[in-house]
């Protein structure tokens, strides 16, 4: 006699941690997913999301999901708050991203109030234009934050590789201000500025962002990928 399928449980035990990330996600996009990775031998996982200006976040957290699956991330913040274990109906076909590799390198490290700054900067340069135009001249509110995002907020150039400077795209600093990875405002400490084969990231507090390098970004066509 067989019995009915056993849904198995999400595995996380980091619900704090976890629900603060999902309901960021969710907040920007509601029918987004969230992918969930356990870490070898960690006993935690690892959660992927695509954030609407093209650029991956990250947040590690206690507990060992059931594999690597993809859930609706707002199926599974509803069943973190209420206490159910159980995973949310798998949704592996709507990951279409490769992820940057597991082995990267730190290769400067910026205080995180200068990363505020420069965020709250971006913020007041888009107030301003879609009030007040650039020159006179009336600017496509889309277009405009479409070229803050790609503007390059930092550049860094590492010790060991001079002439190869490491471009960070405003996209990366709105990605960790904006998803809480800093941590409380006026909280001291240092992001990391990491290099992971064609990819950067900013590697905070409490998550990381990730995204190609600005120079790929720039000539290569935007298309899906299959999950990797």
């Amino acid at each position: 006699m067989s019995g009915a399928a056993v849904t198995p449980g999400h595995g996380l035990d980091g619900v704090p941690d976890a629900g603060a990330f999902l309901a960021r996600l969710v907040r920007f996009d509601p029918t987004t997913v969230v992918r969930l990775r356990p870490v070898d031998g960690a006993g935690r996982t690892a959660l992927w999301a695509r954030l609407p200006w093209d650029v991956l976040v990250a947040r590690t957290v206690a507990g060992s999901a059931p594999g690597d699956v993809t859930v609706v991330a707002a199926d599974l913040l509803a069943r973190l708050e209420s206490a159910d274990a159980t995973l949310p109906p798998r949704r592996d076909d709507r990951w279409r991203w490769p992820l940057p590799p597991v082995t990267s390198r730190t290769v400067e490290e910026v205080p995180v109030g200068e990363l505020r700054r420069i965020a709250e900067a971006a913020a007041g340069t888009l107030r301003s234009a879609a009030a007040h135009g650039i020159g006179g001249r009336a600017v496509g509110q889309r277009m405009l934050r479409d070229a803050l995002l790609d503007h390059v907020a930092v550049v860094v150039t590492p010790d060991d590789a001079p002439g190869e400077p490491v471009e960070v795209s405003q996209r990366l600093v709105q990605g960790v201000v904006r998803m809480g990875f800093l941590g409380p405002v006026g909280a001291a400490g240092a992001v990391q500025v990491r290099v992971a084969g064609r990819w950067v990231g900013l590697v905070g507090p409490y998550g990381a962002a990730w995204s190609r390098k600005v120079s790929e970004l720039a000539i290569q066509p935007r298309k899906d990928h299959p999950k990797v």
